[in-house]
């Protein structure tokens, strides 16, 4: 019977060094393997905490009247924008609002809207209806009724076609300013827009010229103080509907 011979040390030695270099290859392949995933795991994470930070500087920055930070915050939002995708060009529009450029404003509520979904449809809406009612404004101080009302009338379909569930208090809780009632803001909206849309509409009824046909009796002092007066009146109506010159919007409520 043969007996085994022992190895020597440098044999020993070997064998340990072939089985280090084999471990580490394996490790080697396996960092290789797994690279791709753990890049993807650190940007999700990062993603994710950036996206709490811009979202707090976004809206921290807007309650202060700072919109132009808050714009800038609300951009970083949108790069990469895999989470819930409507509330980059929502937090873009309503700083946007603030600023009042509302034609961008409104362009940025119009792409956050489809990917809205659930009871993040109200505020998306309910922004986009004001912006909307400020434009109308605009063109209301312009002298162009015709465009203001054409404006307020979009602005109200926006208000009507919010969903019923948004006056709901599941909808309430979820309300981005806790201090205001959603349900309260859609009502106030839709009879204010449909006040001045109506106010904006009416055209005076033409009425035939009898000037050429009849002479025409001369209005008394008293006549002519009546008609001051109710003109006056008239007037003021107007400025009290539409917020007058103060400079809020034209009696348009502010963004949420």
């Amino acid at each position: 019977m043969t007996t085994p011979v022992n190895p020597t040390p440098a044999d020993a030695a070997a064998a340990l060094l072939a089985a280090n270099r084999r471990r580490r290859s394996i490790r080697r392949r396996l960092a290789i393997g797994t690279l791709p995933l753990t890049l993807a795991a650190l940007l999700l994470t990062g993603k994710l905490l950036s996206m709490y930070a811009f979202a707090h500087q976004s809206v921290s920055s807007f309650l202060v009247g700072g919109y132009a930070e808050s714009e800038d915050a609300a951009r970083a939002l949108d790069i990469l924008n895999w989470f819930e995708t409507f509330k980059a060009p929502y937090d873009i529009g309503t700083a946007l609002a603030g600023a009042d450029r509302l034609p961008e404003a409104r362009a940025e509520l119009e792409r956050a809207l489809p990917d809205a979904a659930g009871l993040d449809v109200c505020y998306v809406r309910i922004n986009l209806s004001l912006v909307i009612e400020r434009q109308g404004d605009a063109a209301q101080a312009e002298g162009d009724g015709a465009r203001a009302a054409e404006l307020y009338g979009q602005a109200l379909q926006i208000t009507v076609e919010t969903p019923e569930e948004c006056r709901s208090e599941d909808a309430r809780n979820q309300s981005p300013d806790p201090n205001r009632d959603m349900s309260d803001t859609l009502d106030e909206n839709r009879q204010r827009q449909q006040q001045k849309q109506q106010q904006n509409g009416q055209a005076p009824e033409p009425r035939p010229d009898r000037s050429a046909q009849e002479p025409q009796d001369q209005p008394s002092q008293s006549d002519l103080d009546d008609i001051e007066k109710k003109l006056g009146e008239g007037a003021q109506e107007r400025e009290d509907l539409l917020g007058g010159s103060d400079g809020d919007g034209g009696g348009t409520d502010r963004p949420w």
